[in-house]
């Protein structure tokens, strides 16, 4: 196969394809901070984060936030800043020379960014093990995870990287595992916990099993994440003008796309 990549970006697709996930600096740490800020104003309108710093919020959201109200906080955070038109063009530029490198530089996204918010020691908020291509996504899919505060341990996500993913391809689906516990146990000596810190972020395969237990630091994690893929890659249950919005279009696709062929006189 022929291969035009420079040493770096070789590295790196190396990298992506050995572990199934790359961990990396912010490519734009003003769209993050403005992320961060953004969720911050929010933050403070509400009645016990008025007069709370920044980084306290987030960290010590436990403190701060009855458990039993997390969701409906969760839900009103997110729906407020996915109205700010400006979030997912901030989005893409903290991740964009990595996405361009690893799923293209046409791309579409996912119209509304996810937010994670997780309290210690609760386990309302857990995603367990599992794959998003076995509930309808595309497998030419990559998820963007970004953390909004220093992720580590249990306060983070784990993945079964790719080396290990052919260990137990078979049995994933062997009438032995009965449920998403079985599932993990069978696997959990080869998951590796991500260690993210704040300005990094996390790009992945979501074909790999992944998720999170409950948080045992005592600290809030808050993480957001979004999918990206090539406009021209095959779609499964997410469609594009649903689901995904191309972002970053070039001339001659624009042109193709209204281009329409003579017709042929006989």
């Amino acid at each position: 196969m022929v291969n035009f990549l420079d040493k770096s970006e070789e590295k790196i697709s190396k990298e992506f394809l050995q572990n199934g996930y790359i961990i990396k600096k912010i490519d734009d740490l003003s769209s993050l901070n403005w992320i961060k800020k953004t969720f911050s104003k929010i933050l403070q309108t509400k009645r016990n984060f008025k007069n709370i710093s920044q980084d306290q919020a987030l960290d010590e959201t436990h403190n701060h936030l009855n458990k039993k109200d997390l969701n409906k906080f969760r839900l009103d955070i997110i729906n407020k800043l996915n109205l700010k038109k400006e979030l997912r063009k901030k989005y893409f530029n903290c991740a964009k020379s990595y996405l361009e490198l690893i799923v293209g530089n046409e791309l579409v996204m996912q119209k509304k960014i996810n937010l994670s918010i997780q309290l210690p020691k609760d386990n309302s908020s857990l995603l367990d093990v599992h794959a998003d291509v076995w509930s309808g996504d595309s497998p030419y899919e990559a998820v963007a995870w970004i953390p909004l505060v220093n992720c580590f341990k249990t306060k983070s996500m784990y993945i079964l990287p790719f080396s290990k993913y052919k260990k137990y391809e078979k049995k994933l689906f062997s009438k032995k595992i009965k449920n998403s516990k079985n599932l993990f146990n069978k696997i959990k000596k080869d998951l590796k916990w991500l260690n993210v810190k704040y300005g990094e972020l996390i790009i992945f395969n979501q074909c790999l099993p992944h998720g999170n237990v409950v948080n045992k630091t005592n600290e809030t994690r808050w993480s957001m994440n979004c999918r990206f893929k090539s406009v021209y890659s095959p779609y499964a249950d997410k469609k594009i003008g649903e689901f995904f919005e191309p972002i970053s279009l070039k001339p001659i696709s624009k042109a193709a796309i209204k281009y329409n062929f003579p017709e042929i006189k006989k």
